[in-house]
């Protein structure tokens, strides 16, 4: 709005003009985001864990704590793959909680107790993952010197206590406390965290009520109450839970809506989290190598597309009490049904030919794996490969999972939680085509 010089503006003038830039400022208002977002565009550039301790990893945890930084952390003690989803738990968990999440190594208990525990950013791309999220991601080796033998006594929530509804009630404890030289006060989390109502016992909490005992009005509230505490085993110190250091016994039976939620396409931990969970660009190099090898690819031509496959028996043939284990696990020609269908898929919605398959599984059996030959499929021979002798004893499994989720198309067992993750990634990675076995009767997967 323009003015001749020399003339004054009238009452009504002034007051469109003033009404103008109101209106202007007010849009420019709501047409900008709001400040309250998971918008990973919106993150910086650059992530360093270190400007959230005072420096080189201490004797003590807390020596190294910040005043001005609120944590969370918590720990695995169940197979590598679940534990996996538990630190994604935990992770998503310090995002609606605005903390920063502390994770400790994962340790090898379902593979083998002599392999050392194996760092989160050694088979997890981390700086990819923090600019993916938003946020800074601690490890607990950069908090707490690894060698340091001080017993360091926290104050925790059982989550374990509280859902499972076991005959004597008692915390999750892992072993990675006493890697850590944690001495643990363990509060019974309230009642209302649980997912469901009392009376349905689904043995999962839900993620906003185990947010809520990091705010000061709930957690007072909860201390309110007559929760169960049992005092630390080594000091026999009874401590109230942590307010700097918010921590849970385990986080895998967590869930927002729904039980088992990383198996639904619309799981928050998933997608604010678990997508951006990315292999390093060295585990990425191995995998590649041993499946190129397993393949026969020539060293001139580009890896191929390929359907991935991975097949859960081991421990499944304990719920297959009705059937026989031949009669309760998918044979093989249920399982090329379901190959040909991804193979059909990729071809007619992508226009990908995923002619090699590539089969992983803990069968011991060598007679179903000559079957699998015959099938025109192969798998990584890791004895031939000498991977254990050469990288390590946690690498076949860590290959495996990567090789699956590298997939043009994948193919597993329903009910494993290998599966499922697999079956995430290669959707979410590679818009890619999948399908689970179902199993536990004869004729399960027919369809």
């Amino acid at each position: 709005m323009f003015f001749t010089k020399g003339k004054k503006p009238s009452l009504r003038t002034i007051c469109a003009a003033l009404t103008g830039v109101f209106l202007f400022g007010l849009g420019n208002r709501l047409l900008k985001p709001s400040s309250y977002s998971l918008d990973i565009q919106s993150t910086p550039t650059i992530f360093n864990s270190q400007l959230y301790v005072q420096g080189p990893p201490t004797q003590r945890f807390r020596d190294n704590l910040r005043n001005d930084t609120k944590y969370i952390t918590s720990w695995g003690s169940a197979g590598w793959t679940n534990d996996v989803i538990t630190y994604g738990n935990l992770i998503y968990l310090a995002l609606i909680t605005e903390r920063i999440p502390i994770i400790p190594k994962f340790l090898s208990n379902h593979i083998d107790p002599s392999a050392p525990p194996f760092v989160f950013e050694e088979i997890f791309d981390v700086p990819r993952l923090s600019q993916a999220i938003g946020i800074h991601l601690l490890q607990w080796h950069e908090v707490k010197d690894p060698e340091s033998q001080v017993v360091d006594d926290l104050g925790c929530w059982t989550v374990w206590e509280t859902v499972q509804h076991i005959e004597v009630p008692e915390p999750r404890r892992s072993p990675s406390l006493n890697v850590l030289k944690l001495d643990i006060s363990w509060t019974r989390t309230p009642a209302w965290v649980e997912l469901t109502s009392p009376s349905i016992h689904h043995n999962h909490a839900s993620f906003w009520s185990l947010a809520s005992l990091g705010f000061p009005e709930a957690r007072s509230k909860s201390l309110e109450l007559s929760l169960i505490n049992h005092p630390s085993p080594q000091h026999q110190v009874s401590l109230p839970p942590d307010d700097h250091v918010l921590c849970f016994d385990l986080l895998y039976y967590v869930s927002a809506h729904h039980t088992w939620e990383w198996e639904l396409d619309y799981s928050p931990a998933w997608r604010f989290v678990g997508q951006h969970m990315r292999w390093t660009a060295n585990m990425e190099r191995i995998a590649d190598a041993h499946a190129r090898r397993a393949m026969n690819v020539p060293v001139t031509e580009p890896t191929p597309p390929y359907i991935s496959i991975h097949i859960r028996h081991g421990d499944f043939s304990k719920q297959c009490e009705e059937f026989p284990v031949d009669q309760c696990f998918a044979p093989l020609s249920v399982i090329a049904r379901r190959v040909s269908e991804v193979q059909e898929e990729l071809r007619t919605r992508k226009g990908i030919d995923a002619t090699h398959v590539i089969m992983t599984s803990d069968e011991r059996d060598p007679e179903w794996w000559s079957d699998v030959r015959a099938l025109g499929w192969t798998w990584v021979d890791y004895a031939a490969e000498r991977t254990e002798e050469i990288y390590g004893k946690w690498h076949p499994v860590f290959l495996d999972a990567i090789i699956q989720s590298n997939g043009a198309g994948f193919v597993g067992t329903r009910g494993s939680t290998m599966s499922t993750l697999a079956s995430r990634r290669v959707q979410t990675w590679h818009d890619g085509a999948t399908r689970l076995v179902t199993w536990g009767w004869p004729g399960a997967d027919d369809h």
